[in-house]
This record gives structure tokens, C-alpha cells and sequence, in this order.
């Protein structure tokens, strides 16, 4: 498959698709940091910048596929919401415009969650229908990163199309066992809370429970995206909660934070640099006796030696961590001697999760190959 990326970023699809043989066919990107990684590692493809002048690419492979995220900002819950009266927010109608000029078999497309609801539905409606006009079925979904293989949330809409029918998009993004009515059943009937997903972390591999901060429009998002930028790590063979303390609430009530305060089915409420936590764990003394992470944290009991560990510090994540959030190999963005940081982390904040993109990838190959469900 050969693709065009547009908005390319540091380029999550080529990191995800390489293994499958697919070609990068042109890049666009005009974001000068980014632009000096895909230098550094692709430096056989050629980058055409400024996706507006896509009329003046010369490209002569056949172009199998389009992918690209267009600008967030203008669709963001957290942004104006301006949509498509806002120049980024037109880059979504710029896409569809290359979209007409190669007219792949293939392309897809990502954004915020936001840009469902953006303009009453009408900005959204409004992409879906010019992607139409050009004679594209398509399909959506909201993908959250969590549940691919990555320790974070981190929701977006991904838009797959296919020229001429809109089936082959639904083939992809939705599974067939999840349309039939009869969903696999849990191995027992019990209150939970999500069980533990497990990353490839390399040789590293700890049992935790992390809170996280999160910042918009800081170093890591560059007043575009959200990120992660603090965690909290327990012990191995250890089962950790958060409760109340005396004082430890940022209105010093004495009522402390308690649980749940945060997203909506986190187990926990969320860390932050302005409160004091206390955590307290039971400390298993051997791998054999500590208990799954799909399990709730037990009560602690005399059995087990209890430990409060107070005022903890909530740090910023290294960039390495980042790229492992975003399923990037160890230092991919570490281009050059004494690279700053800070371009790393908005690179990492900027980009598409790589074991989504991944996903969709063996997804469509698998159609491109003859196989179904």
C-alpha cells in the first residue's frame, strides 16, 4: 500500500505500517521540529510542507491511501469552537480537496472528540458530506488509546473511507462479534473496575495504580492537545488507594480529596501538584503473594504489613515516558546531541497513538488481502 500522509507530524501511521511493507509516498508537515525528524528518518521522502499547495505535489506512485489528523484547535471542547470558520478548522475541507485530487482507494481521517458536537453536529456533517461528494462510503468511530496497548486515555475519532462503498470502512473499524447482540461474557459477574492492560515497556513491567495530572496548553500540548504530564508509581507486589487525610484537600476543609473526584469511572481521583496524597498499600513480601491487577485492592488487614506513604510528589514525565505513552520506540524524537525537551513533548502531545493507528492499519490490510471476519 502506498499512503500520503498529511498533517504528518512525526509520523505515528509510518511507525505503525512499516512492519505490514506499506510506502510513504510524500509527507506534509510544516512544523520545523517535526519536520527535522522526519529528516532524520525518512530521508528518502520527500516532505511537501504547506498541505494548502497540495495542487503543486508531484507525485508519481499511485497514492492507495490518505491519512492525516487535521488541526484540533478549532474543534476542541476546549478551544473557541469556532470549527469551520476557524483557517485550521478549513483544513478539514483542505484534506477532503487532496482527498479529490489522488482519489486513493483508501483514507483516514482524525480528530478530537469535540468535533462531533462542533457547530450543533454541522462542521462534522459538513466533512462527511464533501467526502461523500467525491463518492467515499465511509465509517466512524471514537478509538480510546487505553484499550490498544498504551497506559493513558486519550479518545479520538478516527473517519475511515473507501472510494465507492461504505462496507469495507465498517468491515475495519467496527468488530462483527460487537454488531451481533451477543457480547463475550466476563468470566463472573462482579463490580470492577477496568482490568490492567499491559504495555510493551520492553523488560520493564511494574504492577501499578497511577493517577495522572494533565495540562492544556502547556510544554507538552502546545495549546493544542492534553497530555499526561505527571504519574504516581507503587511498589511491586503492592495494592494501592488513595483515601482521605486531615488537611489534604486544596481547600485545607480537613476533608481531604476522598475517591472518585475525577473522570468518571477512574478508580481513583486524579493527582495534582497542589494537594498532599497519602497512599496506603499492603506490601506483599513475595511475587506469590500479591494479587492480580484485575482484581480490586483488597481492605488491609493484620495479615499484611501496612504502610502510609505521605506528601507524595507528582513529577513530570520524562520524554521517553511520553513516546511510550504514544507507543513510539525509546527516543525516537531524541534526533540529535543535547535535544531539548520541550519540542519532544508537544511533538508526543501533537501525535496519533501508534497501537490505534496500528490497529486500523492490519485492518485494512487484511481486507486488501482477502480476509474477513
Amino acid at each position: 500500500m502506498n499512503y500520503l500522509s498529511v498533517c504528518s507530524g512525526v509520523e505515528a501511521a509510518t511507525v505503525a505500517w512499516h512492519h505490514m511493507g506499506w510506502k510513504p509516498v510524500g509527507f506534509s508537515e510544516i512544523e520545523k521540529f517535526p519536520s527535522q525528524v522526519l529528516a532524520h528518518h525518512y530521508p528518502s521522502v520527500t516532505n511537501f510542507g504547506d498541505m494548502t499547495k497540495y495542487k503543486e505535489w508531484d507525485i508519481n506512485d499511485t497514492v492507495g491511501l490518505l491519512v492525516g489528523g487535521t488541526p484540533c484547535q478549532s474543534f476542541s471542547v476546549a478551544g473557541l469552537r469556532k470549527g469551520l470558520e476557524d483557517p485550521r478548522g478549513n483544513l478539514a475541507l483542505t484534506y477532503v480537496g487532496i482527498l479529490d485530487k489522488f482519489r486513493p482507494k483508501w483514507f483516514i481521517w482524525e480528530n478530537v472528540p469535540g468535533v462531533l458536537s462542533s457547530g450543533g453536529g454541522r462542521d462534522f456533517g459538513s466533512f462527511l458530506g464533501a467526502v461523500a461528494e467525491c463518492g467515499y462510503g465511509f465509517s466512524y468511530r471514537v478509538l480510546d488509546a487505553q484499550y490498544f496497548g498504551v497506559p493513558q486515555r486519550r479518545r479520538r475519532v478516527f473517519v475511515v473511507g473507501y472510494l465507492g462503498d461504505w462496507r469495507p470502512p465498517a468491515e475495519v473499524l467496527f468488530e462483527s462479534e460487537s454488531l451481533s447482540g451477543n457480547p463475550k461474557p466476563s468470566r463472573k459477574t462482579r463490580q470492577s473496575v477496568a482490568g490492567y492492560v499491559e504495555s510493551s515497556f520492553g523488560q520493564y513491567r511494574e504492577d501499578v495504580i497511577a493517577g495522572t495530572t494533565k495540562a492544556s496548553g502547556g510544554v507538552l500540548s502546545g495549546g493544542s492537545e492534553t497530555f499526561i504530564v505527571g504519574a504516581l508509581a507503587i511498589p511491586i507486589h503492592a495494592q494501592a488507594t488513595q483515601f482521605k487525610g486531615g488537611g489534604n484537600s486544596r481547600n485545607n476543609d480537613g476533608k481531604g480529596n476522598g475517591l472518585g473526584v475525577g473522570h468518571p469511572g477512574d478508580p481513583m481521583n486524579t493527582l495534582d501538584t497542589s494537594s498532599r496524597h497519602s497512599v496506603a498499600f499492603g506490601w506483599q513480601n513475595s511475587p506469590s503473594q500479591s494479587m492480580s491487577m484485575d482484581t480490586i485492592s483488597p481492605t488491609l488487614d493484620k495479615s499484611k504489613t501496612p504502610a502510609t506513604m505521605h506528601n507524595m510528589a507528582v513529577r513530570r514525565l520524562t520524554p521517553v515516558e511520553c513516546e511510550r505513552l504514544q507507543g513510539f520506540p525509546d527516543n525516537y524524537t531524541n534526533i540529535r546531541e543535547n535535544c531539548p525537551d520541550g519540542p519532544r513533548y508537544k511533538a508526543m502531545g501533537n501525535s496519533m497513538a501508534v497501537p490505534v493507528m496500528r490497529w486500523i492499519g492490519e485492518r485494512i490490510n487484511r481486507l486488501e488481502h482477502g480476509y474477513t471476519r
